[in-house]
C-alpha cells in the first residue's frame, strides 16, 4: 500500500495545498495542560496494562482448575 497522490487530481490538490498551513499551534494557548494529559494517558496505559495481566493469570488459573477437574471416559474404537 503506497502512501500518497495515486492519480491525477490528487496530485493536483497535494500541488495546491502542500504550502498551507491550518493550525498554527505555536501562537495557540491550550485548554488542556499537557503534563496533566500525558499523566493521564501514563495511567490509562499502565491500567490497560495491568489488566492484561490480570486476564492472562485468571486464563491460567482457570484453565489449571479446568484440567484438573476434568474427567475423561474412554470410548471404545471400531474396528
Amino acid at each position: 500500500m503506497a502512501i500518497g497522490a495515486e492519480d491525477y487530481i490528487d496530485q493536483l490538490l497535494v500541488k495546491k495545498y502542500q504550502d498551507e498551513r491550518v493550525d498554527n499551534h505555536d501562537n495557540m494557548e491550550s485548554m488542556v495542560d499537557p503534563d496533566k494529559m500525558m499523566g493521564a494517558m501514563n495511567d490509562y496505559a499502565s491500567m490497560s496494562r495491568n489488566m492484561m495481566l490480570l486476564k492472562q493469570r485468571l486464563n491460567i488459573a482457570c484453565y489449571a482448575i479446568n484440567a484438573k477437574t476434568a474427567r475423561y471416559n474412554r470410548t471404545r474404537t471400531l474396528q
